[in-house]
């Protein structure tokens, strides 16, 4: 149907998570009608992605840089250690503008069905950290394997760093959430982590 360099493209586009046939061919129509400046200018920025983006040799977050702009920089609180599962968590918490502590990026979640053991996590460094830190504030998702990984990171933490406090980001019903629409999950945690008005 398509000419083999573009059903080559759209099957590249296919590849990413979440996008379908239609979004695909989309993505490769529109690569079409770029001028070759912009075409060049998109496939370079791929190549440079690949090329170039490392993982912060301090939290795991992804870098151009061997540090990460957030570990390189003195005005954030060193001593507060937010524990996310990927740099995309990361990405989100500094949308807020609300945390002016430092990270660190688990890059996955301990799950013993997929074979994701505690030694496929960047755990040693995390204790490592703890070890200078004041608070570690868990922050996995509000899922059984992000629940698993949070207690087993509490407990690493309580034998290997006893004096380091050890907190969980509250989870509960979402801004204009319903009550009767929330699953079991979230209806505990809201009531878990309730607060005095």
């Amino acid at each position: 149907m398509y000419p083999q360099s573009l059903q080559k493209l759209i099957e590249c586009f296919r590849r990413i998570p979440g996008v379908g046939e239609k979004t695909a061919e989309r993505y490769a129509l529109a690569v079409t009608e770029m001028d070759p400046s912009a075409a060049l200018e998109f496939s370079r920025a791929i190549e440079e992605v690949k090329t170039r983006l490392t993982t912060c040799h301090i939290c795991g977050n992804l870098s151009d840089e061997e540090t990460c702009p957030i570990c390189a920089d003195p005005d954030r609180n060193h001593k507060m250690i937010f524990v996310v599962q990927s740099a995309r968590d990361v990405i989100a918490m500094e949308k807020t503008g609300q945390y002016r502590g430092v990270y660190h990026v688990l890059n996955g979640l301990l799950s013993p069905s997929k074979g994701i053991m505690p030694e496929d996590l960047n755990l040693d460094r995390l204790v490592e950290r703890a070890a200078d830190a004041q608070e570690i504030i868990i922050a996995t998702n509000a899922t059984m394997d992000g629940e698993t990984t949070a207690m087993y990171i509490d407990r690493l933490l309580k034998e290997t760093c006893p004096d380091v406090l050890v907190t969980r980001i509250a989870h509960g019903l979402p801004a204009g959430g319903l009550l009767d629409y929330a699953d079991e999950m979230t209806l505990a945690h809201a009531l878990t982590d309730r607060r005095q008005m």
